[in-house]
C-alpha cells in the first residue's frame, strides 16, 4: 500500500523512472503477500481464519485497489479491470470478518475498513474515466459514500490515546480521508472526460464533498505531526508501513484535488508532501533492512551456539 501509493503520486509530478522502480517494488510486495495469502489459505485454515478477523486483512483490497490504479495510469486497463475484480470480491468477505470482531479502543486500522472500501472507489472511477465506462463511475459512488460512514463507524472506535502512544497504524486516521478525498477527486475527473454521470447539483455536491475531506485530512496530518514531535516514536515498527500509506496518499490527494477543483495553489504543497512521504518511506526501509540484518545475526548466533553445546 505504501509503495504503491508513492508510486502513484510520483507519477502525478511527472517522476516516472521513480515511480515505475517504485511500481515495481510494490509488485514484489503483492505477490510475496498473495502468495502467503493463498498459502495459508490452503495449508492452514485456522491460522488464516485468525488472521482474516483482524483489520489488517483488509490491506489485501486496498493494497490491490492501489495497484490497479497505477497500472490504469500506465494504460493496462485489463489488468486494472482484473485487479479491481479480484478486491471487489474479497472485500465483503474480509470486511464481514474483520467489522465481526471490532471492539472500542481500537488501534488505528480499525480505519482500514474505510481505506479498503474507498479504494474500491478510487480504482472504479479511475477505470471508468480512462475506458469512458458510465456504470462503472456510478457503480464507484456506492463505496465512496459507504467509505465515510465506515469512517464515521470507526472514528468512534479508535481510540484517541494511540495519537500519542500508536507504533504508526493511528495515522491510518488522516490516511482514510485522504483516500476518500483521492476518490472524490476521481469521481470528479470522470465527470469531466465528457461522459453525463450527474446533474449539477449532485457534482457541485461531490466537489463540496471532496474538498471538505482533503481539509479534514491535513487537519488530521497536522495533528499527528505534532502528537510526533511531542511524543517522539524513533524505534522502527512495522507498523510504520501504515505511517508511510498517509503521507503518500495526503500527497496523492492533495495533487489530485488541486487538478480538479482549479486550484493550483495547491500543487505545490502537494509536491512538498510528496517528498515528505518519499523521505518517510526511505526512513521505514532502512529501519526494516536494519532489523532483519539484526535478526539474521541473532539466529545465525543461536544456530552457532546450538551447534557448539551439541554432544559431539
Amino acid at each position: 500500500m505504501a509503495t504503491g501509493i508513492v508510486s502513484v503520486a510520483l507519477h502525478l509530478t511527472g517522476r516516472e523512472v521513480l515511480s515505475r522502480i517504485a511500481l515495481l517494488l510494490a509488485c514484489a510486495a503483492w505477490l510475496i503477500l498473495a502468495a502467503n495469502f493463498v498459502y495459508l489459505l490452503l495449508a492452514d485454515r485456522a491460522q488464516w481464519v485468525k488472521r482474516a478477523g483482524t483489520p489488517g486483512a483488509l490491506t489485501a483490497v486496498a493494497a490491490t485497489t492501489v495497484l490497479g490504479t497505477r497500472f490504469s495510469l500506465l494504460g493496462w486497463s485489463l489488468l486494472a479491470a482484473v485487479l479491481l475484480t479480484l478486491a471487489a470480491l474479497l472485500w465483503p468477505w474480509l470486511l464481514y470478518l474483520v467489522v465481526q470482531h471490532w471492539g472500542r479502543r481500537m488501534p488505528g486500522a480499525v480505519f482500514l475498513s474505510c481505506v479498503a472500501t474507498e479504494g474500491l472507489a478510487v480504482l472504479a472511477a479511475t477505470l471508468a474515466a480512462a475506458t469512458s465506462t458510465p456504470w462503472l463511475a456510478h457503480a464507484a459512488l456506492v463505496p465512496f459514500w459507504l467509505g465515510i460512514v465506515l469512517y464515521l463507524i470507526a472514528l468512534f472506535r479508535f481510540d484517541l490515546r494511540q495519537v500519542a502512544r500508536g507504533g504508526g497504524d493511528h495515522w491510518v486516521a488522516g490516511g482514510a480521508l485522504a483516500i476518500s478525498a483521492l476518490a472524490g477527486a476521481k469521481l470528479l475527473a470522470a465527470a469531466g472526460t465528457g461522459m453525463y454521470l450527474w446533474n449539477a447539483d449532485d457534482q457541485a455536491v461531490l466537489h463540496d464533498v471532496t474538498v471538505l475531506l482533503l481539509t479534514l485530512d491535513l487537519a488530521w496530518y497536522a495533528v499527528l505531526l505534532a502528537a510526533e514531535i511531542a511524543w517522539p516514536r524513533l524505534r522502527y515498527d512495522v507498523r510504520r508501513w501504515s505511517t508511510v500509506f498517509p503521507l503518500g496518499m495526503t500527497a496523492a490527494a492533495t495533487l489530485s484535488v488541486a487538478v480538479v477543483v482549479d486550484v493550483p495553489w495547491l500543487d505545490a504543497p502537494g509536491r512538498a508532501l510528496l517528498w515528505i512521504a518519499v523521505g518517510g518511506w526511505l526512513a521505514v526501509a532502512a529501519g526494516a533492512v536494519v532489523q532483519a540484518r539484526a535478526a539474521l545475526r541473532s539466529a545465525e548466533g543461536s544456530g552457532a551456539a546450538v551447534r557448539s553445546t551439541a554432544p559431539r
